[in-house]
C-alpha cells in the first residue's frame, strides 16, 4: 500500500460549488480503477469545521505503486493540472489499513494527522505502536477506514481516518491537531 494527497487551496472567495461539481460528475470515474485502495475526494471549506481555507485535498491508498504512476501520467491527473497547475504531490510508504466498525456506510466526514516521528526511538518501535493505535480507532462507532503511512524523507506519521459523522476532536485523543475535511466521494478499486 501507498499513500498519496495533494492539496490544492482556492481564494477564500473561490465558490466550492464548482469542486462539488466537478466530484459529482468525475468522482466516479475512478470506481473500481485496478490498482486503487480508495480515493477520498475530501475539502475543506473556509470558515468551517475551523478551517482557513477552501481546499481540494484527495487522499489515496494505491494498493499496486504502477497504478499511482499511472495515474499521474494520466489524462484525469493532466487535467486537474490543466484547471488548477500540477500540485506538490506527498506520499508516504502504507504501513497498515484498517477497515473499520462503519465499513458499510459512506463517509461524510475524515480527519488527517501528520507527525514527527522521534530519532531517538526506534522505527519500528514508533510503527509498532501507531499501528496498535489505528487498529483500536477503526473498532470506534463510526469509523469506515484508518490508514496510516510514514514519510522516510521527512520522518513523518500520517494518519487519516474516514468516518460516518463528525470525528471527535484529535487533540483530547492525544493525535495532535489534525485538518478535517467533509468527504464528497469515495472511489474504491477492485478487491483483491
Amino acid at each position: 500500500m501507498h499513500a498519496m494527497q495533494y492539496e490544492i487551496t482556492l481564494p477564500a472567495d473561490y465558490d466550492m460549488g464548482v469542486i462539488r461539481h466537478r466530484v459529482a460528475t468525475r468522482g466516479h470515474l475512478l470506481d473500481g480503477a485496478p490498482g486503487l485502495g480508495l480515493k477520498a475526494y475530501v475539502i475543506r471549506e473556509r470558515g468551517r469545521e475551523g478551517s482557513p481555507v477552501n481546499q481540494y485535498a484527495p487522499f489515496y491508498l494505491w494498493d499496486d505503486p504502477a497504478a499511482l504512476t499511472g495515474f499521474l501520467r494520466g489524462p484525469g491527473f493532466d487535467a486537474l493540472c490543466g484547471d488548477f497547475g500540477r500540485p506538490a504531490v506527498r506520499n508516504w510508504h502504507g504501513v497498515t489499513r484498517e477497515s473499520g466498525s462503519a465499513r458499510a456506510e459512506p463517509p461524510t466526514h475524515a480527519e488527517r494527522t501528520v507527525r514527527t516521528l522521534r530519532a531517538d526511538v526506534p522505527l519500528d518501535t514508533q510503527l509498532g505502536a501507531a499501528a496498535e493505535e489505528l487498529r483500536r480507532t477503526a473498532r470506534a462507532e463510526g469509523v469506515h477506514t484508518a490508514a496510516l503511512g510514514f514519510d522516510p524523507y521527512r520522518w513523518e506519521l500520517v494518519r487519516f481516518v474516514l468516518r460516518d459523522r463528525p470525528p471527535p476532536d484529535p487533540a483530547r485523543a492525544g493525535h495532535g491537531p489534525a485538518e478535517r475535511y467533509e468527504v464528497l466521494h469515495l472511489s474504491e478499486g477492485p478487491y483483491p
